[in-house]
């Protein structure tokens, strides 16, 4: 993050550089046959912007690149049938392997700094069909679309403030997500944090009938607002200390998992936009957390939380970012599984 005359911490410029390096991290976009010519964004360019001023670190995720992993189940609670025949809606308990995470590419990031966390999840059913996602805690997303993420990125990273400016001025969704940015509370656990996945998917039940929904885990632990400046006190790894230490002494962590149904004419393509209050919800089931990893060791090292990884009863929208970060994720990892050796394994536990 820039420190300079021209860049104020308590600046709108500040705040907008800080959402456009951890605000988009969720979203990884590129080309997707169909939807952008390959001469304009591709997976290369779109991981190149991420990439910080000293660039990628080897070997690591190229964002949301400090993390800590996580074990547990998934509980169903049969509600979820109504709206799709995936089997992991079926009253039951289900594997879960997951991630929390900030968004940020740099790995070795003060806690404090990052605004935005995230919470990749694989559930798996006993058939092996898997689903996951990624999910963060802004309710909604920064821009519009994949170009205005990347241009996003460009503008951000240039000294010149009138960059910033002249992309919000062609952006002017940008600004309810920097509002979010400089209002929302600050929690100093990642339990205490609700979790939105904020793209577009078709649920599909068992008599063909479709619907489009969002999701959301919403956390069952008491939320404990904190200030930034209290969060930088507590350290720059607090958060990855702070949820092991919890599930160590206060058992595992929950969150219910809410999807929520859209009415006709609600904007299915574009996560920048919050559905109205008053749609339709329902409580699918329960995401436990029982079991914190460290990332190096740890199952989630290798898992891409690909959201375009659906089961059956499940599928993508007109939506184009889930499909376009598959393309991103798919590529990040074939970078840090080439790197590995800048990441190794320590050898304590198996992966």
């Amino acid at each position: 993050m820039k420190q300079s005359g021209k860049w104020p911490r308590s600046g709108f410029g500040s705040l907008v550089l800080i959402a456009a390096v951890v605000g988009g991290g969720a979203a990884a976009f590129a080309y997707t046959a169909g939807w952008l010519s390959p001469g304009r964004l591709t997976p290369e360019r779109l991981i190149a912007a991420l990439a910080p001023p000293g660039g990628a670190s080897p070997g690591h995720r190229r964002n949301h690149a400090k993390g800590i992993c996580f074990t547990g189940a998934f509980e169903a609670n049969g509600n979820g049938v109504e709206l799709s025949r995936a089997k992991v809606f079926e009253r039951g308990k289900y594997s879960a392997v997951g991630r929390f995470n900030l968004g940020t590419a740099d790995p070795n990031a003060v806690d404090a700094t990052v605004r935005v966390r995230g919470l990749g999840l694989q559930i798996a059913a006993a058939d092996g069909e898997e689903w996951r996602m990624a999910l963060i805690n802004p309710p909604f997303f920064a821009v519009s679309t994949p170009q205005a993420f990347h241009d996003l990125l460009i503008a951000s990273g240039k000294k010149d403030p009138e960059a910033m400016k002249a992309f919000i001025q062609s952006n002017p969704e940008f600004a309810a997500f920097a509002t979010w940015a400089k209002t929302a509370p600050w929690t100093d656990s990642y339990a205490e944090d609700a979790y939105h996945g904020l793209n577009s998917f078709i649920f599909t039940d068992a008599r063909g009938g479709e619907r489009t929904v969002r999701w959301s885990l919403l956390p069952t632990a008491q939320v404990v607002p904190i200030s930034q400046a209290e969060l930088e006190k507590r350290g720059p790894d607090f958060l990855e200390q702070e949820i092991t230490e919890r599930i160590r002494t206060a058992g595992p962590q929950r969150w219910t998992m809410v999807t929520t149904v859209a009415d006709p004419g609600d904007p299915t393509a574009d996560p920048s936009k919050a559905w109205p209050e008053g749609r339709r919800t329902v409580q699918v089931g329960t995401l436990v957390v029982q079991r914190i990893e460290q990332e190096r060791d740890g199952p989630c090292r290798d898992i891409n939380f690909d959201p375009t990884v659906l089961p059956q009863g499940i599928r993508v929208s007109d939506d184009p970012f889930p499909a376009a970060r598959s393309s991103v994720y798919r590529k990040s990892y074939d970078l840090r599984a080439a790197e590995a050796g800048s990441y190794p394994r320590t050898g304590t536990t198996k992966p």
